[in-house]
């Protein structure tokens, strides 16, 4: 009876390891890309470029406003990369489980990631709608500003101001664009690791680097347009009358270009599109950092089998 014991505890493990992995590892990238993240909602609230932001956070804000919501960047990851790697990873198990142990087939694994995006972007909502409106108050005006202390001040004040449901105010926008990033990005994952390691011979640290990169690219290009509907989402507040600036995701995604007042026309097509190689860029690294940082070892032969995968 003592022998079974062990086993038991192991088989609890090798199940809430991959959850417990994947939130401390992205809290961690979090404190390294929270700057890069500030910047890039402020670019999408119509800042400017990158270079405008950066220097008119530090004149007007100061160093420290680069990490305006932390506390709610790490409550995120906290629950929504917890949900989203540890359930990615389960499901991944299963699946392989089911298929005698060969590799997953692209089309299988994208599909995981997309019902992966789902859950984690459904329990880490409240958290992300936290984070948002603490990075963008110092973009409203003074009498706007909602000036929340910290995450849990920010939950409890939307809860007493707004109800509980508010909670998940642009929830819609967020779990799409969690499933579009995360059928790029973990998919994309896995799949470079095989090609990598198996079919090109590459050793652990270029096969991890290599793959973090191809992850962090089909991220941020598969999750941007949603991203900016969600950021727009997220912050609106009602005017006078109560109206809000949009009624819903597609409303959003219809008026910005002709209506939406905070994100300025381009004075030209190459401005436009410098605008948008910007923000590819900073969810590159973004993206990137998290691949690399996320608990996501599957490009470390040693590691592979201890960390992900259950334990036969």
């Amino acid at each position: 009876m003592a022998e079974g014991k062990p086993k038991s505890q192991s088989g609890v493990w090798s199940t809430v390891k991959p959850f417990v992995n994947g939130g401390a590892s992205g809290m961690l990238a979090t404190c390294v890309i929270q700057p890069i993240d500030m910047v890039k909602v402020r670019i999408q609230l119509g800042q400017g470029s990158a270079v405008q932001v950066t220097k008119n956070m530090l004149a007007n804000e100061g160093f420290g406003s680069f990490y305006k919501g932390l506390s709610a960047g790490l409550l995120r990851q906290a629950t929504y990369t917890t949900a989203r790697l540890g359930s990615f990873r389960v499901l991944t198990n299963k699946a392989v489980e089911a298929n005698d142990g060969k590799p997953l087939p692209l089309l299988q694994k994208a599909a995981i990631g997309l019902t992966a995006g789902a859950i984690g972007a459904s329990v880490g909502s409240p958290a992300d709608l936290a984070l948002i409106r603490m990075q963008a108050d110092a973009t409203l005006p003074a009498a706007q500003r909602r000036n929340y202390r910290n995450a849990f001040h920010a939950l409890y004040r939307i809860i007493a101001d707004e109800g509980v449901l508010a909670l998940w105010k642009g929830a819609g926008p967020t779990v799409v664009r969690a499933m579009s990033l995360n059928m790029g990005m973990l998919a994309s994952y896995d799949q470079s690791v095989e090609l990598f390691r198996d079919s090109l011979g590459l050793g652990e640290v270029s096969t991890v680097i290599g793959a973090s990169a191809v992850s962090g690219f089909f991220a941020s290009a598969c999750s941007l347009p949603f991203d900016y509907v969600k950021t727009q989402i997220q912050k609106m507040q009602p005017d006078a009358t109560g109206k809000y600036p949009y009624t819903g995701s597609l409303d959003c995604n219809c008026s910005t270009r002709h209506d939406d007042v905070d994100i300025p026309e381009p004075t030209s097509e190459d401005g436009e599109i410098f605008g948008l190689i910007e923000l590819v860029v900073l969810s590159f690294f973004d993206w990137g950092t998290h691949t690399l940082a996320d608990g996501k070892y599957d490009g470390l032969p040693n590691l592979k089998h201890e960390l992900y995968r259950a334990e036969s």
